[in-house]
């Protein structure tokens, strides 16, 4: 069976840490989007411990049915006003903010209809910044090819998981806050951040 995962929002180190050790990532885009996962959500180290960031998505009356490409960002709202500047916040003391700023920035700038689509754009520039080449496939789901790989974006799933702890910029007054958003990774540990992600023992085969 072909392992195969949702795209996430800025996932977090145990999904990239998986994704770097494959050899090629699947990413499906018809199963049906599922709330409380990590599809429109993150979570980063703020100057008050973690901090939620939702991408707030349109309802159809059909929801529960509606496949992953088919999800709409509902960018009537400054989501990503708010999300920039709580990154912002939270980061821009890091040592390596002002090096990854100008490629982040345009992200929450310039609207995209679709949350597959954002997440996979940002997600690529980022997997490009750690200079960790990603070979991928977009894949329509196959009950009888693939295997949802659902412990990686399900949020409510508690995974007995911890990455190994790196210096953060609130660590002093928090301590260490494991498995946050790969940006709290690249902003901290900056060229390291490939080397460290495929370090990391995941429990995922």
């Amino acid at each position: 069976m072909i392992p195969v995962v949702s795209p996430a929002y800025i996932p977090n180190v145990f999904y990239c840490s998986w994704i770097l050790t494959q050899n090629k990532v699947y990413f499906v885009t018809d199963s049906h989007f599922q709330k409380q996962t990590i599809r429109n959500r993150s979570e980063i180290y703020g100057a008050n411990g973690k901090l939620n960031l939702t991408i707030p998505v349109k309802h159809t009356k059909r929801s529960t049915l509606q496949k992953e490409m088919e999800v709409c960002i509902a960018n009537e709202i400054s989501w990503q006003k708010q999300h920039w500047k709580s990154i912002c916040s939270a980061y821009q003391s890091s040592p390596y903010f002002e090096f990854y700023e100008r490629d982040l920035a345009p992200f929450y700038k310039k609207k995209i209809t679709y949350l597959m689509h954002f997440n996979l754009e940002i997600l690529l520039k980022i997997i490009e910044l750690i200079d960790s080449p990603l070979s991928y496939e977009l894949v329509k789901w196959n009950i009888n090819e693939h295997k949802k790989m659902e412990t990686l974006i399900d949020s409510k799933k508690k995974v007995d998981w911890k990455n190994e702890p790196y210096t953060q910029v609130f660590g002093n007054k928090y301590g260490f806050q494991s498995n946050l958003s790969i940006l709290d990774v690249l902003f901290n540990l900056g060229p390291e951040s490939s080397t460290y992600l495929k370090n990391q023992k995941s429990i995922i085969p």
